[in-house]
């Protein structure tokens, strides 16, 4: 436990898994979020990642059917397919910023499947907008009475503003097309503007919310999971023994389309990703604001306290995690995961604000990495070490800049297509 004088107050740093359990789940009730997620409202609005009490419950509860594990699951194919699309777009030897391409890839992917619309030919664009607003709402949230700089014309919060006004046509000229069609395609989108609150008043969402609700789904949806997807290539090409078992489950996939079905038989690629959001949380760390007093063993923790969990730190302790920072997917394997406490692995949070789009994650997550594996091996152009850069999510700082080289043993699934067609 650390303590960080700021001023008339103090932030707290927990890094024990029972504070973790204590604080997302057994006494949630004496916390409300913490200040980042205050100041986040600046950017997404009142949606629910930054919603408290009834607000949450409510936008949750109507927003709940559209991340069943049924809908998402037809998810699947479309993941695989628009990850199949991106690698062979590529060319044998080619340098990419492998963590540009994951953002792009997975803004094209949450566009399809959440609001069915084509956003790919505007991912450079958005994905600028949006470093914009991330580096000026950094500065912004660290400076004294940040949050009042909105309202003065400065450099900053005019390209804070820019970004999010970007960001905002995109997601109003969606909702506006989906309003104008009257089609209900299925998708996140749909479900938002059908929803009715059946236990509370029976209400659905003004055009607000709902903009709310799309922004956060929107950015959450593609950034945390593009940096889980970076982080993983990069520690890959570090380690060619386990990118070599990775390949050969991969290999072994039948020569069908990917799809949700197909995560059964990807155990290995689900524990190598597991590994490489312990050593790299997009969401390094969750802040709570104390709303009374607050004691962790002998300590006093004042109302009004900031208190920081962070899995970033407690993933990387030696307590739970032998040689921590070794990249070791078998930590992962049942019967080790059943040796360490529960919440020295929280790359999602957990109690009632746990990642609503954790399942969706996980297997866009798994379902990229193989569509990807099965066609390229990717390589490190540089020998110094990417530097985590920690904005809302933690990003590689300068991208990471990678070698295309060709898995030309490898059956390619279009290969495959042309055999059928004999």
């Amino acid at each position: 436990m650390a303590r960080i004088p700021l001023g008339v107050r103090s932030l707290y740093l927990l890094a024990h898994p029972d504070h973790a359990r204590d604080v997302l789940v057994t006494n949630q009730r004496n916390f409300k979020k913490g200040r980042a997620l205050e100041q986040a409202r600046l950017l997404l609005g009142n949606g629910l990642l930054t919603s408290e009490g009834d607000m949450h419950l409510r936008q949750r509860r109507l927003m709940q059917p559209a991340f069943h594990r049924q809908r998402i699951a037809g998810y699947g194919a479309t993941m695989a397919r628009f990850a199949q699309r991106r690698a062979a777009s590529w060319h044998e030897g080619a340098t990419l910023d492998i963590h540009a391409e994951m953002m792009s890839l997975t803004m094209a992917i949450v566009g399809k499947t959440l609001f069915d619309a084509d956003v790919e030919d505007e991912s450079r664009e958005l994905g600028d907008a949006l470093t914009a607003s991330f580096d000026a709402f950094r500065t912004m949230f660290f400076l004294p009475y940040g949050e009042l700089l909105e309202k003065i014309p400065l450099p900053m919060t005019r390209r804070f503003k820019a970004g999010r006004t970007r960001l905002e046509d995109t997601i109003y000229r969606i909702i506006g097309e989906r309003r104008a069609s009257g089609v209900d395609t299925g998708d996140l989108l749909s479900m938002l503007l059908a929803a009715r609150d059946e236990e509370g008043d029976g209400s659905g969402m003004s055009d607000t919310q709902i903009r709310d609700e799309a922004m956060t789904l929107f950015l959450a949806g593609y950034e945390t999971t593009a940096n889980a997807l970076s982080w993983t290539f990069y520690l890959l090409a570090q380690h060619p023994d386990v990118e070599s078992r990775m390949h050969d489950e991969v290999d072994a996939l039948a020569d069908d389309e990917l799809g949700a079905e197909s995560l059964q038989d990807l155990p290995y690629t689900r524990m190598v990703l597991s590994e490489s959001m312990r050593l790299y949380p997009p969401a390094y760390a969750i802040g709570r604001r104390a709303l009374g007093d607050y004691a962790v063993g002998e300590f006093h923790i004042p109302a009004n306290s900031i208190v920081i969990l962070s899995p970033y730190i407690t993933q990387r302790d030696a307590r739970w995690y032998d040689d921590p920072e070794r990249f070791d997917p078998e930590r992962w394997l049942p019967e080790r995961v059943a040796e360490r406490p529960k919440f020295s692995y929280f790359p999602f949070g957990a109690g009632p604000r746990i990642c609503i789009g954790e399942p969706f994650a996980w297997m866009e997550g798994v379902l990229l990495l193989a569509a990807i594996s099965r066609r390229w091996r990717l390589r490190l152009v540089s020998r110094e070490p990417v530097q985590p850069q920690a904005l809302i999510t933690l990003r590689p700082r300068g991208g990471i800049p990678m070698r295309v080289e060709a898995r030309d043993h490898v059956r390619r699934p279009a290969d495959v297509a042309v055999l059928h067609s004999l």
